[in-house]
């Protein structure tokens, strides 16, 4: 069952600058080996050597983010659109604020 792939910038170079793939899978997890299948090294830039989701990777289901569902077990049907979204830190201080 195919589901749409969101992907970020950083991510593109390795699906041929393709914004959006198709991905099988019943679960996020499932998606994810599917998306190194077709796209070696994906994997990798998204999970640890464990194989669980890097901290810094957030993963949407329907807009919804799989951390308040199943996680990586999270199940997934056929048309569901998967957004991956990496963690943005930094950045300026807010007006006023004292620096360390």
């Amino acid at each position: 069952m195919p589901v749409k792939v969101l992907l970020p910038t950083v991510l593109q170079r390795l699906t041929n600058n393709e914004v959006e793939v198709q991905a099988e899978g019943g679960t996020v997890r499932e998606v994810v080996d599917d998306l190194e299948r077709r796209y070696p090294g994906l994997k990798e830039r998204l999970c640890d050597e464990t194989g669980r989701l890097r901290r810094f990777v957030n993963i949407y289901v329907n807009n919804e983010d799989i951390r308040h569902l199943a996680n990586e077990e999270t199940p997934l049907k056929e048309g569901d659109e998967v957004s991956v979204v990496p963690s943005i830190a930094g950045g300026a201080s807010p007006p006023g604020a004292q620096r360390e």
